[in-house]
């Protein structure tokens, strides 16, 4: 009976220590739904992020599994444009044509086909063409399923809770699959890149010839209708990235848009239909345009603080520490930023003498459990007192004197060293000279003094 109770013992504190090991893995992150003022989205899952800062400004549903249908594709995307160049060449494999299934987008590509990969990323990109993913996929890493392994190394290293990927573009499998903070997530990543913030704004494009396709006729227009002109649900404000469906997906995508100084970032996945999808963007895109706007709690250069700098000359021991760089935060309209909390932290107690731009401490913002900060430093030079040089200019004297004394009595014990090595020498000499006048036989030495 002891045993028993100390096995179910043993076991439930297994059980909550795994507990607490997940809770710690999934970073402390609120995965409840942010849906201020109550509004309404019919998506099944969606996010609306501040890609500067990663804040979520609405969420609904945003941690649960979904498959990712062609959103994929940005995955693919940041990879190449981290392992290639865009001149690089890319030979077109059989299986890059073949293993696409019948009804996926493709870009009629021929096996053996050379292109560059600036070729594919646009085809891949712009059309969301499903071939052009492999022949990516195969290029870098040799295979679909290593290349598999890098998109899941880099989903982790960016911070993913909740993904797998198993192919480069989306083709549905249950393994396959993502959620909308996740790719959220690499959505942010991706906007790091220009030639995909490039590209993604491209409505059409056209595959120039190549050694086995001898015509320009390979037109392709943008999957993503917020960019294109023509269609109904352009919005001018849209800046990209990636649509996606499959019939198990529903139609998805990670959008990204910018009015005035407010970028932001959105995925919405699992829409009923394409109507659906591109309202929930608009809408979400719209509220955070209302709603919110960028902040700046401190400006560079600004002067925070004015300190008095101990040993300092009485012209410059007035110190203005003044900000390095600007703060600025995407935060809700009806925000006072005078009721924001800051803290100013001056690093131990400056003394002359001090460089201008030098860092004495720095000031900060906690918001949303987020710090934001930047350094503050000196705005001028402050220079020692007469005094303190003075002592700084004897100290150094005493220095240099002491360091010539060491000097002098090495280079006099050397001479003393000299000296009686010579003579010893002189004894040595005299000592053999009185032995050969002891042994000389009939010889006799005398030793004749001379008179100076």
């Amino acid at each position: 009976m002891k045993q028993l109770r100390k096995i179910f013992f043993l076991t439930t504190m297994i059980f909550l220590l795994l507990l607490q090991i997940t809770v710690c893995f999934a970073e402390n992150i609120d995965t409840t739904d942010y849906n201020p003022d109550k509004f309404v989205t019919n998506s099944d899952s969606v996010i609306l992020m501040d890609p500067k800062t990663g804040n979520i400004l609405y969420s609904k549903n945003a941690f649960e599994k979904k498959y990712p249908a062609s959103t994929t594709k940005l995955m693919t995307a940041i990879l190449t444009l981290e392992n290639c160049k865009l001149d690089d060449v890319v030979t077109i494999s059989r299986n890059a044509i073949y293993s696409i299934p019948v009804g996926y987008s493709h870009a009629y590509l021929k096996e053996g086909e050379q292109l560059t990969v600036e070729n594919l990323l646009n085809v891949l990109l712009i059309p969301s063409a499903n071939d052009a993913a492999v022949a990516l996929a195969e290029h870098i890493a040799g295979s679909v399923e290593d290349f598999s392994k890098m998109m899941n190394e880099k989903a982790k290293e960016l911070g993913c809770l909740n993904t797998n990927f198993v192919n480069p573009n989306g083709v549905h499998d249950s393994k396959h699959y993502s959620t909308a903070y996740d790719l959220a997530l690499i959505g942010q990543y991706a906007m790091k890149f220009e030639d995909i913030l490039r590209i993604a704004k491209i409505s059409e494009y056209t595959l120039p010839t190549s050694n086995k396709y001898n015509k320009e006729n390979r037109f392709f227009t943008a999957t993503n209708g917020l960019i294109t002109k023509d269609d109904e649900y352009y919005y001018s404000y849209a800046t990209g990235l990636k649509t996606g469906y499959t019939d198990k997906s529903g139609y998805c995508i990670v959008a990204t848009a910018k009015k005035n100084n407010v970028e932001l970032l959105e995925v919405v996945l699992d829409s009923q239909s394409i109507e659906e999808r591109y309202e929930d963007c608009i809408n979400l895109f719209n509220y955070g345009f209302e709603n919110y706007s960028n902040k700046k709690l401190v400006s560079k250069n600004e002067i925070i603080k004015n300190i008095t700098v101990s040993g300092a000359t009485k012209e410059t021991k007035n110190l203005d520490v003044i900000a390095k760089n600007d703060i600025n935060i995407l935060l809700k309209n009806d925000v006072d930023i005078d009721s924001l909390e800051k803290n100013i932290e001056i690093y131990n107690n400056p003394s002359a003498p001090v460089s201008e731009g030098a860092v004495l401490g720095k000031i900060s913002y906690t918001i949303n459990d987020k710090t934001y900060s930047t350094e503050l430093i000196a705005a001028n030079s402050v220079e020692a007192t007469s005094f303190e040089l003075i002592v700084f200019r004897i100290a150094l004297i005493f220095l240099i004197l002491y360091l010539f004394t060491i000097i002098f009595k090495k280079i006099n014990n050397f001479g003393n060293k000299n000296k009686s090595k010579k003579n010893n020498i002189h004894k040595s000499i005299k000592k053999s000279k009185k032995r050969k006048s002891k042994t000389g036989g009939k010889f006799k030495f005398t030793q004749i003094n001379e008179y100076l």
